[in-house]
Protein backbone atom coordinates (compact mmCIF):
# COMPACT_ATOMS: atom_id res chain seq x y z
CA UNK A 1 0.00 0.00 0.00
CA UNK A 2 2.89 2.38 0.57
CA UNK A 3 3.47 2.52 -3.19
CA UNK A 4 -0.03 3.97 -3.64
CA UNK A 5 0.69 6.52 -0.93
CA UNK A 6 3.80 7.62 -2.84
CA UNK A 7 1.91 7.80 -6.14
CA UNK A 8 -1.00 9.68 -4.54
CA UNK A 9 1.16 12.24 -2.76
CA UNK A 10 3.18 12.97 -5.88
CA UNK A 11 -0.04 13.19 -7.93
CA UNK A 12 -1.47 15.68 -5.41
CA UNK A 13 1.61 17.78 -4.63
CA UNK A 14 3.88 17.37 -7.65
CA UNK A 15 7.47 16.12 -7.82
CA UNK A 16 8.99 15.31 -4.44
CA UNK A 17 12.06 13.95 -2.76
CA UNK A 18 11.75 11.01 -0.36
CA UNK A 19 12.31 13.47 2.49
CA UNK A 20 9.38 15.58 1.30
CA UNK A 21 7.26 12.43 1.01
CA UNK A 22 8.08 11.62 4.64
CA UNK A 23 6.96 15.11 5.73
CA UNK A 24 3.70 14.84 3.73
CA UNK A 25 2.94 11.43 5.24
CA UNK A 26 3.51 12.79 8.75
CA UNK A 27 1.14 15.71 8.20
CA UNK A 28 -1.61 13.68 6.57
CA UNK A 29 -2.00 9.93 6.95
CA UNK A 30 0.56 8.89 9.58
CA UNK A 31 -1.90 8.77 12.50
CA UNK A 32 -3.96 6.05 10.82
CA UNK A 33 -1.57 4.61 8.22
CA UNK A 34 1.99 4.74 9.53
CA UNK A 35 4.72 4.00 7.02
CA UNK A 36 8.33 3.42 8.08
CA UNK A 37 10.52 6.28 6.85
CA UNK A 38 12.88 3.81 5.21
CA UNK A 39 9.98 2.58 3.06
CA UNK A 40 9.47 6.10 1.71
CA UNK A 41 13.11 6.11 0.62
CA UNK A 42 12.90 2.62 -0.96
CA UNK A 43 9.58 2.97 -2.82
CA UNK A 44 10.32 5.87 -5.21
CA UNK A 45 13.36 4.26 -6.91
CA UNK A 46 11.48 0.95 -7.15
CA UNK A 47 8.46 2.71 -8.69
CA UNK A 48 10.81 4.47 -11.11
CA UNK A 49 12.20 1.07 -12.18
CA UNK A 50 8.61 -0.01 -12.86
CA UNK A 51 8.03 3.07 -15.01
CA UNK A 52 5.47 4.61 -12.62
CA UNK A 53 7.75 7.48 -11.64
CA UNK A 54 10.71 9.20 -13.25
CA UNK A 55 13.71 10.40 -11.28
CA UNK A 56 15.53 13.70 -11.65
CA UNK A 57 18.70 14.45 -9.68
CA UNK A 58 19.80 17.99 -8.93
CA UNK A 59 22.96 18.98 -10.79
CA UNK A 60 24.65 20.65 -7.82
CA UNK A 61 24.24 21.16 -4.14
CA UNK A 62 22.85 18.22 -2.24
CA UNK A 63 21.98 16.38 -5.47
CA UNK A 64 18.51 15.66 -4.19
CA UNK A 65 16.45 13.11 -6.09
CA UNK A 66 13.03 14.33 -7.24
CA UNK A 67 10.42 11.85 -8.39
CA UNK A 68 7.74 12.72 -10.96
CA UNK A 69 4.56 10.80 -11.76
CA UNK A 70 4.47 9.19 -15.21
CA UNK A 71 1.32 8.50 -17.25
CA UNK A 72 1.70 4.81 -16.28
CA UNK A 73 1.89 5.86 -12.60
CA UNK A 74 -1.23 7.97 -12.99
CA UNK A 75 -3.07 5.01 -14.60
CA UNK A 76 -1.95 2.69 -11.80
CA UNK A 77 -3.15 5.17 -9.17
CA UNK A 78 -6.53 5.61 -10.92
CA UNK A 79 -6.97 1.83 -11.25
CA UNK A 80 -6.30 1.43 -7.54
CA UNK A 81 -8.72 4.25 -6.68
CA UNK A 82 -11.45 2.79 -8.88
CA UNK A 83 -11.18 -0.83 -7.72
CA UNK A 84 -14.40 -1.71 -5.85
CA UNK A 85 -12.82 -4.38 -3.68
CA UNK A 86 -10.21 -3.92 -0.98
CA UNK A 87 -8.51 -6.40 1.29
CA UNK A 88 -10.09 -6.83 4.72
CA UNK A 89 -9.01 -3.97 6.98
CA UNK A 90 -6.24 -4.84 9.40
CA UNK A 91 -6.59 -3.39 12.84
CA UNK A 92 -3.86 -4.08 15.34
CA UNK A 93 -4.64 -2.23 18.53
CA UNK A 94 -2.47 -3.14 21.54
CA UNK A 95 -5.15 -1.80 23.89
CA UNK A 96 -7.78 -4.10 22.40
CA UNK A 97 -5.40 -7.02 22.74
CA UNK A 98 -4.93 -6.21 26.41
CA UNK A 99 -8.70 -5.84 26.75
CA UNK A 100 -9.11 -9.40 25.43
CA UNK A 101 -7.24 -10.66 28.51
CA UNK A 102 -8.26 -8.00 31.04
CA UNK A 103 -10.33 -10.49 33.02
CA UNK A 104 -7.07 -12.18 34.02
CA UNK A 105 -5.63 -9.04 35.59
CA UNK A 106 -6.46 -6.56 38.29
CA UNK A 107 -9.63 -4.54 37.57
CA UNK A 108 -7.76 -1.36 38.54
CA UNK A 109 -5.36 -1.99 35.66
CA UNK A 110 -8.27 -2.07 33.23
CA UNK A 111 -9.59 1.22 34.60
CA UNK A 112 -6.14 2.77 34.20
CA UNK A 113 -5.86 1.43 30.65
CA UNK A 114 -9.34 2.71 29.80
CA UNK A 115 -8.65 6.19 31.15
CA UNK A 116 -5.34 6.39 29.27
CA UNK A 117 -6.91 5.18 26.03
CA UNK A 118 -9.81 7.64 26.34
CA UNK A 119 -7.34 10.52 26.82
CA UNK A 120 -5.21 9.41 23.88
CA UNK A 121 -8.22 9.10 21.56
CA UNK A 122 -9.59 12.49 22.65
CA UNK A 123 -6.16 14.03 22.01
CA UNK A 124 -5.99 12.53 18.51
CA UNK A 125 -9.56 13.65 17.85
CA UNK A 126 -8.55 17.24 18.72
CA UNK A 127 -5.54 16.97 16.40
CA UNK A 128 -7.84 15.92 13.56
CA UNK A 129 -10.25 18.76 14.38
CA UNK A 130 -7.39 21.29 14.28
CA UNK A 131 -6.11 19.92 11.00
CA UNK A 132 -9.60 20.05 9.51
CA UNK A 133 -10.06 23.65 10.65
CA UNK A 134 -6.72 24.61 9.07
CA UNK A 135 -7.51 23.19 5.63
CA UNK A 136 -7.07 25.57 2.71
CA UNK A 137 -10.42 25.84 0.87
CA UNK A 138 -8.57 26.73 -2.35
CA UNK A 139 -6.47 23.53 -2.32
CA UNK A 140 -7.75 20.90 -4.76
CA UNK A 141 -7.27 18.08 -2.24
CA UNK A 142 -9.21 19.77 0.55
CA UNK A 143 -12.45 17.82 0.00
CA UNK A 144 -10.67 14.47 0.27
CA UNK A 145 -8.68 15.55 3.32
CA UNK A 146 -11.80 17.00 4.98
CA UNK A 147 -13.59 13.69 4.51
CA UNK A 148 -10.59 11.74 5.80
CA UNK A 149 -10.30 13.97 8.87
CA UNK A 150 -14.06 13.82 9.54
CA UNK A 151 -13.86 10.03 9.40
CA UNK A 152 -10.90 10.13 11.79
CA UNK A 153 -12.78 12.40 14.19
CA UNK A 154 -15.79 10.07 14.31
CA UNK A 155 -13.48 7.07 14.71
CA UNK A 156 -11.66 8.68 17.63
CA UNK A 157 -14.93 9.81 19.23
CA UNK A 158 -16.19 6.23 19.15
CA UNK A 159 -12.97 4.87 20.65
CA UNK A 160 -12.91 7.52 23.38
CA UNK A 161 -16.57 6.91 24.26
CA UNK A 162 -15.99 3.15 24.41
CA UNK A 163 -13.00 3.46 26.75
CA UNK A 164 -14.81 6.03 28.92
CA UNK A 165 -17.66 3.53 29.30
CA UNK A 166 -15.22 0.78 30.30
CA UNK A 167 -13.55 3.07 32.86
CA UNK A 168 -16.87 4.15 34.35
CA UNK A 169 -18.27 0.60 34.54
CA UNK A 170 -15.17 -0.85 36.16
CA UNK A 171 -14.92 2.00 38.66
CA UNK A 172 -18.37 1.03 39.98
CA UNK A 173 -18.17 -1.93 42.38
CA UNK A 174 -21.91 -2.56 41.88
CA UNK A 175 -21.44 -2.94 38.12
CA UNK A 176 -23.75 -5.76 37.00
CA UNK A 177 -21.38 -6.90 34.22
CA UNK A 178 -20.29 -9.95 36.15
CA UNK A 179 -17.65 -11.19 38.55
CA UNK A 180 -14.20 -9.66 38.64
CA UNK A 181 -11.08 -11.74 38.07
CA UNK A 182 -10.51 -11.75 41.83
CA UNK A 183 -13.99 -13.27 42.34
CA UNK A 184 -13.17 -15.99 39.79
CA UNK A 185 -9.83 -16.79 41.46
CA UNK A 186 -11.39 -16.93 44.92
CA UNK A 187 -13.95 -19.53 43.76
CA UNK A 188 -11.37 -21.78 42.05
Amino acid sequence: MSAYVVLGLIARHGPMTPYELKARVEESIAPFWPIPHAQLYRDPPRLAELGLLTEETEEGGRRRRFFHLTPAGERTLREWLSAPELPQAEFRDPAQLRLAFADLGDPADLVSLARTQARQHRRLMKTYEQRRAALDPDDAGTVSRERMLSYGILHEQAHAAFWETIAAADEDPDDPSGPTPKDRWQHN
